[in-house]
């Protein structure tokens, strides 16, 4: 039976205990050896690197690796703008974190708390939930930079040495074999390479290793022999990604970017030269592929494009912090600063975004330094500087509603301020992975309150059962759009027929192919810029039920199916009447709202039907009145000749 101690790093971390089975003592002096192959992977002609040369050209490997520590403890002139050895700051999570991984309980993944044990003797391949998320974030080691933080703080070796034991532990468990991804067929069946070495897990180990080496430099446990096992280790990583480069998206982006901070980071490689200008036309290419002239990034996620402008913009600042940014184009860092317009008119007043696709909540405290790193980059732009400062400083555009046609993102707004009213709508092309059958669907804010929020997506991919549970996060009816008898949309494809904002009255119109034989027209009136008014209609040779979803934010709301109304009743004076005409019977049916993955809460959902015969125009419409109190409002709808007359407590709207 396999001995359950840790492997240890290094000669004299602490006493190889006589209880040790030849196999472990084994191990552990193989970990302790020096790999001196490492020398022949750096350039050691470089400044500063004459000792070291001089050293392994006369044999002495042991003293050239002890001399090369010395030289990356005192070397200058290279810098990784994330992380600031003057001012380490250590949240209560993570010296939790970092606390736990002593005894090999792992932050894993947000999703699944408290932290799974991993066994005194690390299983490396533990699956406890047959979710691939969490078996893959385990090999990107999320508690190793808490536990440099730790140690820089505190001082404390025993992070260092644990640090250290788990790294030459997991290179021992998780050898580079063979790999080929399109021979996996079934992930639970997928042998332990292609979750160790997935090259989105190896970028991340490559940026992050980044952080684990500027902690724990100082540190007693990193020796000269460790050094060459992680300067070994990481080369073998940047080139594994050099030759397994995912074909699109936003796995592809961050393989190139933390390429990129190899070679910034560590230009003593040889290869790094090559690591860097491929990272480069990498990026320089795939940010005119992947952003919409719009500025939004093509898999039409607020979380996704979010993380594409941070690895856009972290490149750009790596290079920029080591002399290398002249690399970047200046349309580049135009397209950067327009994927930050994107974002920043998808926010709300409280800084959340819309649960669209694989959205997911976001934490603000993170999104303010990221406003204000960028501000640091774009320092003119008014509008990085209002958000960054939370409206002290800078202005807020000139504008209220915008519309990013080409990626179909619209904001119709009131203001700026907590006391607005924002709703944003997706209706635009085919889109990706991350991108849900959702077409049509939108959000509606108001004073804080975010009364239609989308589904989210709560899980990502695994065994059956963990596919199922995103299956139902992606049903096209969980979303506030139509259907035809509640199946997924065929197809996505919407087009703006309509925008405009001259008026009072901000106008929407878009349009969908989304089934055989039907089209489905929404046109939005945001009436005085104080309630909104929704026409739905449907339209083809196509038959069947023509239903109609509503997903509410969580509450008890009053719903009356006699009359087609919805009312919410929130003790605090913000509240939502909704009435539909045209349906013929309202039912209730089953709601949930993820915010954050593997967490979900039901909620009110209803939908409206409406049988359609073949050649038949079906037509809806939603009115949507932010109210104080439900009771007391009436609300009357009327067919005009051209358009649609709706009174509101006695006043009358008319809209064309």
């Amino acid at each position: 039976m396999k001995n359950r101690q840790l492997l240890l790093p290094l000669l004299g971390l602490f006493a190889l205990g006589t209880s040790l089975t030849a196999e472990a003592r084994a191990a552990a002096e193989a970990a302790r050896t020096a790999d001196t192959t490492v020398f022949a992977l750096l350039d050691l002609t470089r400044p500063g690197l004459e000792r070291v040369d001089s050293l392994h050209a006369a044999g002495n490997d042991p003293e050239a690796a002890r001399a090369l520590l010395a030289y990356y403890r005192s070397r200058t002139g290279v810098r990784c703008p994330e992380v600031n050895l003057d001012s380490v700051t250590l949240s209560p999570d993570e010296q939790r974190w970092a606390d736990e991984a002593l005894e090999h309980r792992f932050f894993v993944h947000t999703g699944y708390q408290p932290s799974y044990f991993y066994g005194d003797d690390i299983d490396w391949q533990y699956w406890p939930v047959r979710d691939n998320e969490l078996r893959w974030q385990l090999h990107r080691m999320k508690w190793w930079v808490p536990m440099g933080k730790a140690y820089r703080l505190s001082g404390d070796e025993r992070y260092a040495k644990e640090w250290c034991a788990e790294y030459l532990d997991w290179i021992r468990k998780n050898p580079l074999g063979p790999y080929d991804e399109s021979s996996i067929g079934d992930w639970n069946r997928a042998d332990n390479v292609y979750f160790a070495w997935r090259p989105l897990e190896v970028s991340d180990r490559l940026e992050f290793q980044i952080h684990q080496f500027l902690y724990f430099l100082p540190a007693e446990a990193f020796d000269g022999e460790f050094l060459l096992q992680f300067l070994r280790n990481y080369h073998r990583h940047a080139q594994h990604i050099l030759s397994h480069f995912s074909a699109s998206g936003n796995h592809l982006l961050f393989q190139a970017q933390r390429l990129l901070f190899a070679g910034a980071f560590f230009p003593e490689f040889r290869d790094a030269v090559h690591w860097r200008s491929t990272g480069v036309g990498i990026l320089n290419r795939e940010i005119e592929k992947q952003v919409y002239d719009d500025g939004m990034q093509y898999e039409l996620d607020p979380h996704y494009h979010l993380e594409s402008i941070n690895i856009f913009f972290k490149a750009l600042r790596m290079m920029d912090a080591n002399g290398y940014r002249g690399e970047f184009p200046a349309s580049y860092l135009a397209t950067v600063e327009r994927m930050i317009d994107v974002h920043l008119n998808c926010l709300y007043p409280d800084y959340t975004t819309p649960l669209f696709s694989d959205n997911r909540e976001q934490d603000k405290a993170h999104l303010l330094a990221s406003y204000a790193e960028w501000l640091e980059v774009f320092p003119d732009n008014d509008f990085i500087r209002y958000c960054a400062t939370r409206g002290r400083q800078g202005a807020r555009p000139d504008y209220l509603s915008r519309a990013f046609r080409t990626s179909g993102f619209y904001v119709l707004r009131n203001g700026w301020d907590t006391e607005s009213t924002v709703m944003i709508l997706k209706a635009g092309p085919q889109a990706f992975w991350h991108c849900q059958p959702d077409n049509g669907t939108f959000e509606l804010w108001h004073r804080g309150r975010n009364f239609f929020p989308d589904s989210g997506c709560y899980v990502y991919a695994g065994d059956r059962e963990v596919n199922d549970q995103r299956a139902w996060f992606r049903q096209t009816r969980v979303h506030n759009t139509l259907t035809l008898d509640g199946r997924n949309l065929d197809a996505t494809d919407s087009k703006c027929l309509r925008w405009e904002t001259a008026g009072p009255t901000d106008i929407l119109t878009v349009e969908n192919p989304s089934y055989e034989g039907l089209t489905h027209r929404r046109t939005v009136w945001f009436v005085d810029r104080r309630l909104f008014v929704i026409e739905d209609r449907a339209e083809g040779p196509a038959a069947g039920s023509v239903m109609l979803h509503w997903n509410l934010a969580e509450g008890n709301p009053a719903a009356d199916a006699a009359t087609g109304t919805v009312a919410t009743r929130y003790d605090d004076g913000n509240n939502l009447l909704m009435k539909i005409f045209g349906a013929e019977r309202m039912e209730p049916q089953e709601g949930w709202v993820s915010y954050r993955y593997r967490e979900r809460s039901p909620r009110p959902a209803y939908v409206f039907t409406r049988g359609k015969k073949a050649g038949e125009t079906v037509r809806m419409v939603t009115v949507l009145l932010p109210v104080t109190e439900a009771d007391g409002h009436r609300i009357e709808l009327a067919e005009r000749r051209n358009g649609l007359q709706v009174k509101i407590d006695g006043r009358r709207y008319k809209l064309k």
